[in-house]
Formats: structure tokens, C-alpha cells, sequence
């Protein structure tokens, strides 16, 4: 079995990116993850190292870009994100699944094996991205 540098380098060549500091470290927080995780949650456990806001933003989109994690939808402004399943490519994103987001602790998962109800659109209507998030209290807070 792999360890975690070997499966980030794998992850990173695969997806055409070079294999740099900011990257790997930004990858590790995204595996040791138990759900998603906010661009502020970076700052934070990168605080001291010389990542900058910038540089954590524009790493987080190229990720997006080539299919790596997908941007989850909150109801405020915030921007929250998640690792893909490996079946993801920068040319087809598989995020179309529901999220769960705790009340209590606030922690967001993908829940990839429950489905997305079927929406059907009016004639003449194309769907593009669904989006469905769940809120209640995950099985540690109850």
C-alpha cells in the first residue's frame, strides 16, 4: 500500500500538475479530512508556512480545474470544498450528490451513496449543475 506523499505525488501527475510544496501539504489537509473543508481552514493549519491566501486560492481552483475536489454549495457566502471520487476528470466532474451539513459541529460530508432525487425540469429546460445539501445533526452530535 501507498503512503499518503506517494498517493499525493500519483494524484498530482495524473492530473498533469507538477508536484509542489504548497500542493502536497494542501492535498495531506484534504486526506486527513473527515468532511470539507473552507478556504479559511487552510489559512489556519498552514498558518506559519509560507502559503498565502493567493496562493491557496489559485491551488484550490487548479484542483477544481482538473477534477481533484469539487466546490460544495453553502447557504452563505462562504466557499466550502471536498476531495473528488477518483472517477473525476477535469472534462467530467461526478460532484452531483448530496451533502450533509451538521447544525452541531458544522462539519460537511459528501454523502456519495445516497442519490439525488429525479427533478423534472419544464419543456425546453436544460439542468446544468444540481445542488442539494441536508442539514440536521450527524451520528457523532446526536
Amino acid at each position: 500500500m501507498k503512503n499518503t506523499k506517494d498517493q499525493i505525488s500519483d494524484i498530482l501527475r495524473s492530473s498533469h500538475l507538477s508536484v509542489t510544496d504548497t500542493r502536497v501539504k494542501i492535498l495531506e489537509l484534504f486526506m486527513k479530512s473527515s468532511g470539507a473543508l473552507e478556504h479559511s481552514d487552510f489559512e489556519k493549519k498552514l498558518a506559519g508556512q509560507a502559503f498565502d491566501r493567493v496562493t491557496i486560492y489559485r491551488t484550490l481552483q487548479a484542483f477544481i480545474d482538473k477534477g481533484i475536489i469539487h466546490k460544495i454549495p453553502t447557504t452563505d457566502t462562504s466557499v466550502q470544498y471536498a476531495l473528488c471520487r477518483s472517477e473525476c476528470s477535469a472534462e467530467d466532474h461526478h460532484d452531483h450528490h448530496v451533502h450533509f451539513k451538521c447544525e452541531e459541529c458544522g462539519n460537511t460530508l459528501c454523502l456519495d451513496d445516497t442519490d439525488i432525487p429525479a427533478i423534472q425540469l419544464p419543456k425546453g429546460y436544460a439542468a446544468h449543475n444540481i445542488e442539494v445539501v441536508v442539514s440536521g445533526v450527524c451520528k457523532h452530535c446526536k
